[in-house]
Parts: C-alpha cells; sequence; structure tokens
C-alpha cells in the first residue's frame, strides 16, 4: 500500500515540478522512478532491494507475473486515444504533405539509419538493432508540448512537430510489433511469411475496430443514450473494450485502434467532446505519472552499466545529429518551410512514453526468452529518451533564438467571438496576411467562420484550454468582440499579457459609450459604436473597404465622419507597407499618419472607397 502511493504522491510531486519549471514532465518522473529503483538499490538501502519494486524474481513485487505488462498497456491505449481526440484535419492544411513525409519517409529514415548503427557500434544482431531503431521512432506529444508551450514560433513549425509526435506514435510502436514478431517467431520456415501476416491483422483489425466503435459511441452520445454523469466512465471502458476486443483478434493491434477511434471522434460531430477531453488529460497526466515511475523503477543497476561506454555517446551523438536532421531534411524538401525551420525541427526531437512503454515490454519479454542481446534494449532507449528530453528542454527556446525562428514580436490576431463581425475583421486580416484565430462556444458560429476559411475554436473562454494550446503562441493581438461586457473585460484581465502582448483591446459598454469623458485606450474601433451597432452595420453592409488618406488632418476628418454615420465603423490604418494597425476608441493613438495610409472601415462605402 505505501509503494502505490508513494508512486502516486512522486508523480504528481513530478508533474508539479515540471510546470514549475517549464519542462517536459518526463524529465524529473524518470529521474524519480531510477532514484527510488536501482540507485535506491546500489546506494542507499542497506539491503540491496529498491525503495519501489515493480517485479521482482519474476513473480513478486507490485505486478507480479505479466501483471505489469497488462497494465502498461492498458495506460498507453488510454493515453494514445487522448492524443487521437486532438487531431483535427484544419490544421495540417498548409502543413499536410511535410506531416505524411515525416511519418513515413523520416520513419524510414530513422529505422535504418539508427539500425545500423545500433549493428556496428554495439554489436547487436540486426534483429534487435531493428527493434531498437522502431521504439526511437517516435517523438511523443507529452514531452513535445510542454517544450513548445514555452517557445512562440510560428504556426507551421508547431503544428508539424505537433502532429509528428501524435501521429508517429503508433507507426513507431507498429514498427516495434512487426520487428518483435519478426524475433520471436521461431524456426526460418516461414519466417518472413508469418511475421507479414501477422503485421497485415494488425493493421486490418486496429483500423476496423477503431473506426466502428468510434462511430458507435458518437452515435450513442449524440443521441442521449448515455447519461451525463456515465458520460466519461462509459467513454473510457469503450476505449478499454476496443483495444482488448482488437488484442483478442490480432495481437498488438490496440494501439493502433485507439488512436483510430480517437481521430474519428475528435474529428467529427460528436457533442460532448470538451468534457471528454478534459477527463482522457487528467487521466492521462496521472497514468504517464505512474507509468514512467514504474518503467524506470523496473530497470536494474547491471542495465544501466551495460551504458557505461564510449559507444552510447556515439549512438546518442550519431542518432540526435545525424540521423535525426538526414530525415527532417529529405522529409520537408521542396516545402514552404525555411532552412532555420528545418534545423529547429531537426533539434527537437524528444522521444516520449510510448518509446520507453514498449522498450521496457519488450525488452523484458525477450531477455526471458533468453535472446543474445536483449539486456540492452530496455537501457539503450531509456538513453535516448532521458536524453533527448534533457537536451530539448534546456535549450530549444535558446536554440531557436539563436536561429531565427522565436518569434519576437508576435503579430497573430487572437478574436474572442465568432460573429459575423468578427468574421468579416477575421476574414480581412487573412487577407492581408495576418494569422487570425476565433474562438466562441457557440459551434453554429465556429462553423461559420471555418466555412470561410477562418481558424476557429470551438471552446469557453473561462476554459483553461487556451492556456495550452501551442497552435496560439505567434498570438500578440487580442480583440474581445463579443456581445457580454463581462466575457470582454474578463478576456483582456484573463489572457491579456498571454495573447496581447502588442496590444489588448475590446468593445467599449454602454455606460462608457454614454460618457465622452470615460474613453478607455483599450477600447476598440470608436467610442460611439458598441457590439449592437456593429452588428447592424455587418447587417446591412457586410463590407470591409479601404479609402486613402492625405495627412493626418485627413485622417482625423474621415474619423470624425465614421462618428457620425452611425452606419461606417473604423476599424484599422494600413500603411504604405501593408502593415495594419488596429484603432482603438482613443483614435489619436494612431502615432503616425502620412499620405497612402489607407483607413479600413465596415459599413457603406464613400463614394470613392476601393472595396476589398
Amino acid at each position: 500500500m505505501l509503494e502505490l502511493a508513494g508512486i502516486i504522491i512522486l508523480g504528481i510531486l513530478a508533474q508539479w515540478v515540471a510546470w514549475k519549471l517549464k519542462i517536459p514532465a518526463i524529465l524529473p518522473l524518470i529521474l524519480i522512478g531510477l532514484t527510488v529503483g536501482p540507485i535506491a538499490a546500489e546506494f542507499l538501502s542497506d539491503d540491496g532491494t529498491k525503495w519501489i519494486e515493480p517485479i521482482w524474481n519474476g513473480e513478486k513485487g507490485l505486478f507480479p507475473g505479466e501483471g505489469l505488462y497488462y497494465f502498461v498497456s492498458l495506460a498507453i491505449s488510454i493515453i494514445l486515444f487522448e492524443g487521437g481526440l486532438t487531431l483535427k484535419r484544419s490544421e495540417i492544411n498548409n502543413v499536410g504533405p511535410v506531416i505524411t513525409k515525416l511519418i513515413t519517409l523520416g520513419s524510414a529514415v530513422t529505422f535504418f539509419g539508427a539500425g545500423i548503427l545500433a549493428h556496428f557500434i554495439f554489436g547487436l544482431s540486426f534483429e534487435l538493432s531493428f527493434l531498437f531503431s522502431g521504439l526511437i521512432i517516435v517523438t511523443g506529444p507529452t514531452v513535445i508540448t510542454p517544450i513548445l508551450r514555452n517557445i512562440p514560433l510560428k504556426k507551421d513549425v508547431s503544428t508539424v512537430l505537433k502532429w509528428e509526435g501524435i501521429l508517429i506514435d503508433p507507426i513507431g510502436a507498429l514498427v516495434a510489433v512487426l520487428v518483435f514478431e519478426f524475433i520471436s517467431v521461431e524456426g526460418d520456415s516461414g519466417f518472413t511469411k508469418t511475421a507479414l501476416i501477422e503485421f497485415g491483422k494488425i493493421i486490418l483489425f486496429g483500423t476496423t475496430f477503431g473506426f466502428t466503435f468510434a462511430h458507435a459511441l458518437a452515435f450513442a452520445i449524440n443521441k442521449k443514450l448515455v447519461p451525463h454523469y456515465l458520460l466519461n466512465v462509459v467513454s473510457l471502458s469503450t476505449v478499454l473494450l476496443v483495444f482488448v476486443e482488437s488484442e483478442i483478434f490480432a495481437h498488438e493491434s490496440g494501439l493502433l485502434a485507439v488512436v483510430v477511434m480517437g481521430m474519428v471522434l475528435g474529428n467529427g460531430k460528436l457533442e460532448n467532446i470538451k468534457e471528454l477531453l478534459y477527463f482522457k488529460e487528467s487521466l492521462s497526466v496521472l497514468l504517464i505519472s505512474i507509468l514512467f515511475i514504474l518503467l524506470a523503477a523496473n530497470i536494474n543497476i547491471e542495465d544501466l552499466m551495460l551504458l557505461n561506454t564510449w559507444k552510447t555517446v556515439v549512438l546518442f551523438a550519431a542518432v540526435v545529429f545525424v540521423i535525426r536532421p538526414l530525415a527532417v531534411f529529405l522529409s520537408t524538401s521542396k516545402s514552404k518551410l525555411k532552412i532555420n525551420e528545418k534545423i529547429f525541427i531537426s533539434w527537437v526531437g524528444p522521444r516520449g512514453i510510448v518509446a520507453a512503454g514498449i522498450a521496457s515490454l519488450f525488452g523484458s519479454k525477450l531477455v526471458k526468452q533468453g535472446v543474445e542481446g536483449a539486456e540492452y534494449i530496455t537501457p539503450l532507449v531509456f538513453m535516448i529518451v532521458l536524453g533527448t528530453v534533457l537536451l530539448n528542454a534546456t535549450t530549444a527556446r535558446a536554440f531557436a533564438k539563436v536561429i531565427g525562428v522565436f518569434l519576437r514580436r508576435s503579430e497573430g490576431i487572437l478574436i474572442v467571438g465568432a460573429s459575423q463581425v468578427s468574421r468579416l475583421i477575421g476574414r480581412y486580416l487573412e487577407d492581408n496576411g495576418r494569422h487570425v484565430v476565433l474562438i466562441d462556444s457557440n459551434q453554429t458560429n465556429i462553423q461559420l467562420a471555418q466555412d470561410v476559411g477562418i481558424e476557429a475554436i470551438n471552446t469557453d473562454i473561462y476554459s483553461e484550454t487556451l492556456d495550452d494550446n501551442i497552435e496560439l503562441n505567434d498570438m500578440g493581438f487580442l480583440m474581445a468582440l463579443t456581445g457580454s461586457e463581462d466575457i470582454n473585460k474578463y478576456a483582456i484581465n484573463k489572457f491579456g499579457e498571454q495573447f496581447g502582448e502588442n496590444g489588448s483591446f475590446r468593445l467599449i459598454t454602454v455606460d462608457e459609450m454614454q460618457d465622452p469623458t470615460n474613453n478607455p485606450k483599450e477600447g476598440l474601433f470608436s467610442h460611439t459604436d458598441d457590439f449592437i451597432l456593429l452588428t447592424e452595420v455587418a447587417r446591412k453592409y457586410p463590407e470591409i473597404h479601404e479609402l486613402e488618406i492625405e495627412d493626418r488632418k485627413h485622417y482625423e476628418e474621415l474619423i470624425e465622419i465614421t462618428n457620425r454615420d452611425t452606419d461606417m465603423i473604423p476599424l484599422l490604418v494600413k500603411d504604405n507597407k501593408g502593415v495594419l494597425e488596429i484603432i482603438s476608441s482613443y483614435s489619436k493613438s494612431i502615432s503616425k499618419i502620412e499620405k497612402g495610409f489607407r483607413l479600413v472601415y465596415l459599413g457603406k462605402p464613400f463614394n470613392n472607397v476601393n472595396k476589398i
């Protein structure tokens, strides 16, 4: 009982430390696991026993026999399902081909390159060498996301790394499974045929079960066949059912099944998807905390001593500084990514929970089978996991600054509210080269925004999901455009510093509009237009226009005209280079006005206006 409670307490403590230091949780979790496991046995215990013993002599410990294998398998299935839920097709419009190549061509380069290196450096058989390389294909969202949260990057770069991390998990697992099948099948007769048949069954049953059960669960939830209070636990039990059923029909196909199930649900029209995400995220945090401590504690000091050689350094350096960059540059050739962005993606490649978990499972199985050299698999993979996480967590931010992918000034614009007004403004800004994201709790508004090509997120402003969204790292302006004064003010107070470093704005309130002396600088557009007036103008004249400005005096005259005419609302000023500046209700805040600048406004046109 003490050991079980200790694992949970230490795991959550490690998560808190990781949050406080802004590092991947895997780092303190593995260090704690090694401390209470092999390090405690060698240096801290009087009788040479571990403080936490997952398995002892095969039949004793917290998880005797096959218990640890089953627990790790089920836990990883839940973690991968949660990752699949977060995948959105709309996020990869610009970088889809790059991600496809990274998880196919890039995986092949890593598989063959690292496998050949492991064979010649450590003298492992080709079978074990390629098992090792199959395991380190994966990067993993649990280690990528905390690193990216701390670095403002272009959306394309962060999206590539995020999608690669999630999609490549099951691919790496499947490749490792295929190699494991090759090793496990005894005899040369039908060796290749048997392994390929097993692999085909994995693909067939994994995708079939995942797709079918995803639609069945979505149907049950949308038709209210599941009561609200049972939603999360029914979903969890369905995930476990899919994993187990798929495993029964094709061994090791469960991981693919749950990822497919998560992706189908995440991209479908599933009600209560946000609640499901919150629950699965919390459960994943707990499972990851337990898993990493267990797996690290299960390693013996003899296994760690196998790495006490120069060969370890050579292998690590070759994987990180040769294989990874080669895979990235081949996969991103002919893409729109710049050289410095490719270099950064090459640098950020930490391995995660799937690599460590499956390595521990397969490594221990092969050792039991008496396969020569199998004792190297688990410590070698843990070395790559711990080394890459430590390297990326400590250097990624500084490296991003050095090579020039760090956004020193975030130019993205986050708009709270996806009404018609927000969609008109968002579309204009997108057409003028700005990254715009709309957020709204109204799914209809979100869908309308997406239909006109604007990135939109269905979320509640009071939720915590925006804090962790790495796709919003390039947001530098915040515009609160809802019909609720309370929501607008809350958005500014809560997210102004995070997303509005260059400017946070909100619509003025009715009281402010009635009082000419109360003219807040964070007010948007004018002192005479609130949400109701904006909505009415957008309904009558759903167009945004530009009008050339002669000088400051002309600009101020135009502002006065728009203030008097309720059917014209000033929005932005565009300079000669196309740079846009948001007009606040304190319109004189525009510091520089020159001939050739243009006033951007919503409403009925002046006689000489050019429609956009």
